[in-house]
């Protein structure tokens, strides 16, 4: 195969020479001769060349896999600093928890906090995905835990109950619900 590269190399730059002597004879005697390469010339220029080439390949897929590497290893870095400020709001609310008497107040602050929390999710793109209760089984969009009897024959193969949430990362579902089937 290299010799078959070498082959055809030399081929081009003796074509390549035919060229340049048909375009010297056609031009002005004036002007001078330019000195013919040799085939061992212009088959180190190129190795030159794919030599470069290759290495400037090569730094560039070392940098865009170091790139990558610090893009995972910082990519929650924003949501973590959103967050900071829930964490800092539940150990304040802990430490009012036992010195409250009132119930109703602590029930109100943790209600406050679970808003914030889930503001701050929403604006990170998560999305409750609606309950899906009385309609037909869809195994695309949801996970069946278990099947229960249906109560009454419009409720079989439809979602009886929800267990758990369904969860979507701007439109791409990160927790499907689980649900229970009507037999």
């Amino acid at each position: 195969m290299a010799k078959d590269k070498k082959e055809e190399i030399e081929e081009e730059v003796l074509n390549q020479e035919e060229e340049s002597t048909e375009e010297t004879n056609n031009e002005t005697e004036t002007t001078p001769e330019p000195e013919p390469k040799t085939v061992e010339d212009e088959l180190a220029e190129m190795k030159d060349k794919y030599l470069r080439l290759y290495s400037e390949f090569e730094n560039f897929r070392r940098r865009t896999a170091k790139e990558r590497l610090d893009l995972i290893q910082t990519s929650t870095e924003s949501l973590m600093i959103s967050l900071l400020p829930i964490l800092d709001d539940y150990d304040r609310g802990a430490e009012q928890m036992e010195k409250a008497e009132d119930v109703k107040a602590v029930i109100e602050g943790v209600e406050l906090i679970r808003t914030k929390f889930k503001q701050i999710l929403e604006s990170k793109g998560l999305k409750q995905m609606e309950s899906s209760f009385g309609k037909d089984f869809d195994a695309e969009t949801q996970e069946a835990i278990t099947q229960a009897p249906a109560p009454s024959d419009d409720l079989k193969g439809k979602v009886m109950d929800e267990i758990e949430k369904g969860y979507q990362l701007k439109d791409k579902i990160i927790r499907f619900p689980k649900v229970v089937i009507g037999q």
